[in-house]
């Protein structure tokens, strides 16, 4: 009986080795690696994987900056049958032992400019021995080098049988609203992902050259790849993000496509010698992993021209985009569904509101997470069914549609105000704060009030010279706002807010010593 063929995104390595071996598939540094090289290397750590013991489905935990090598151990595993697991360098390493653990990983590869998180973590993780550590650019007893590793193993593909329901990755939540939750991914779901990327963005060929400049372990650096691997384009890597080496990045290799979040865009616009650059190269960017400011659009478009787009969407599989053409038609939309996805906004008892409403934003799509990991009761409470019976997920954002199914990102759910029974927005009031010529940035959040129950609270981070009060930017603020908008305090914040890898301010942090003591 005739079979259909898996598919995978690892297929996509041997498929451009074969036609366009000599072309460069990775820039990382002074490193550089054609896709025939890189197609033997991602066999050799696979090949190794299975001699050293690795089964379907087993997991392989990975601490890397960004390097070519811990691509090909990314895609290696894959290409063996393991889930690859990458983890936060942000984490503590209780937090990254807690979180192997939690995946059940059987191996663990670790780079030189994390060794001493690792080393720590590693102290919990006696689960793993010495044989499966796997040590990339370092010597070390503890560990086995990727060299001796790999010793001996086939430049051949391995003799695995890959289906799309197969687990190919888990990728750990950033943890905004909480512990971090590992977000499976298959074969399939991966694939389609990177797909519906390529097709949407309408940008991407063979001759393209991406930039990658978010982390290996964020759900946005997989979106930028993946689509130029499956192109047969080039994909030059950051290590590690700065302004600087972005802007040399474009001029040196010829860029033409970068996926950066907001604050990432900021200090590219502030670098001083940005005008030094050739930046002509460039023909799309696009911001995604928080939302992006209206006087920060019309800034990166009035440098680069018309060539920007923003992406809204969550790692467990629900995507928008709005394109160059029309960002500046509808400056606050995050776009329409991707191709092959759908959006829909329903209120708190799952009723599905009418345009213009704001409520919850619910998604589906053809590249779904399988699930969270050993976490079926947090799985069944991301779901919503459509009058058709298909299942969407829950996203966690509040939201609206237009008249034209364009959408409008509100707020986080959990921090939505509810004062006096009315429900306050965030964002709204932000935008309003930021219009003062004398803020950098704000973040406002709930804090309890005696009457109200909560109420706004703004935190304000000054520009360099600020004479205003934290009275006197309170009422400029109310005098703009609505009367149950308007915020009972203001304070002035000297450090950054906290945030996750991709920017995005972490609220709930902001949130806990206002309600420490409040029941």
């Amino acid at each position: 009986m005739f079979k259909r063929p898996s598919l995978n995104i690892v297929d996509c390595i041997a498929f451009n080795a074969k036609f366009r071996g000599n072309q460069t598939a990775f820039v990382c540094g002074e490193k550089r690696i054609t896709w025939k090289e890189f197609s033997k290397y991602t066999n050799r750590i696979a090949n190794a994987l299975v001699r050293s013991g690795l089964k379907k489905g087993d997991k392989v935990s990975l601490l890397c900056l960004n390097s070519i090598d811990a691509i090909a151990v990314l895609f290696g595993t894959m290409l063996a049958g393991g889930v690859i697991v990458p983890l936060s360098l942000l984490l503590t390493p209780q937090m990254i032992a807690s979180l192997t653990k939690d995946a059940g990983s059987g191996f663990f590869f670790a780079d030189t400019f994390l060794k001493a998180l690792a080393d720590s973590a590693l102290l919990e993780l006696d689960t793993i021995d010495g044989k499966n550590r796997v040590a990339i650019g370092f010597d070390d007893d503890k560990y086995t080098s990727l060299k001796a590793f790999m010793e001996g193993s086939s430049e051949e593909l391995p003799d695995v049988t890959l289906d799309d329901d197969d687990e190919a990755c888990i990728i750990y939540s950033s943890g905004t609203t909480g512990a971090p939750k590992g977000i499976i991914h298959t074969h399939l779901s991966r694939t389609m992902f990177a797909l519906s990327m390529t097709i949407s963005t309408g940008a991407i060929q063979a001759s393209t050259v991406t930039i990658a400049t978010t982390p290996l372990f964020a759900n946005t650096f997989w979106g930028t790849i993946m689509p130029t691997m499956l192109a047969g384009g080039t994909t030059a890597m950051m290590t590690m993000f700065a302004p600087g080496d972005f802007l040399k990045i474009v001029q040196e290799e010829r860029g033409n496509i970068a996926l950066m979040v907001p604050t990432q865009f900021q200090a590219v616009l502030s670098h001083p010698d940005i005008d030094t650059y050739d930046l002509s190269s460039l023909t799309l960017l696009f911001c995604a992993g928080a939302t992006l400011p209206v006087p920060l659009k019309k800034q990166i478009i009035e440098k680069f021209g018309n060539i920007l787009g923003e992406a809204y969407g969550i790692t467990e599989g629900v995507a928008t985009g709005i394109p160059p053409e029309y960002i500046l038609e509808k400056p606050t939309s995050v776009g329409i569904p991707v191709f092959g996805a759908d959006v829909r906004i329903v209120d708190d008892d799952g009723k599905q509101l009418p345009t213009g409403e704001v409520g919850e934003i619910v998604g589906y799509s053809h590249w779904f997470m399988k699930g969270y990991h050993n976490n079926p009761q947090a799985t069944a409470e991301m779901v919503w069914l459509d009058e058709r019976g298909r299942t969407f997920i829950r996203t966690g954002d509040m939201g609206r549609l237009d008249e034209d199914g364009y959408l409008y990102i509100v707020d986080r759910k959990r921090d939505m105000i509810v004062s006096g029974g009315l429900n306050v927005f965030a964002i709204d009031i932000e935008g309003v704060l930021r219009q003062h010529e004398e803020i950098k940035d704000v973040a406002v959040i709930a804090v309890p009030h005696e009457k109200w129950g909560e109420t706004p609270l703004a935190l304000v981070i000054r520009q360099p010279g600020a004479k205003g009060t934290e009275e006197e930017i309170k009422e400029w603020a109310n005098a703009k706002l609505a009367k149950h908008q308007r915020i009972s305090s203001l304070e002035f914040r000297e450090e950054d807010f906290p945030r996750n890898v991709l920017g995005k301010v972490l609220k709930r942090l902001l949130r806990e010593p206002y309600w420490k003591e409040h029941s």
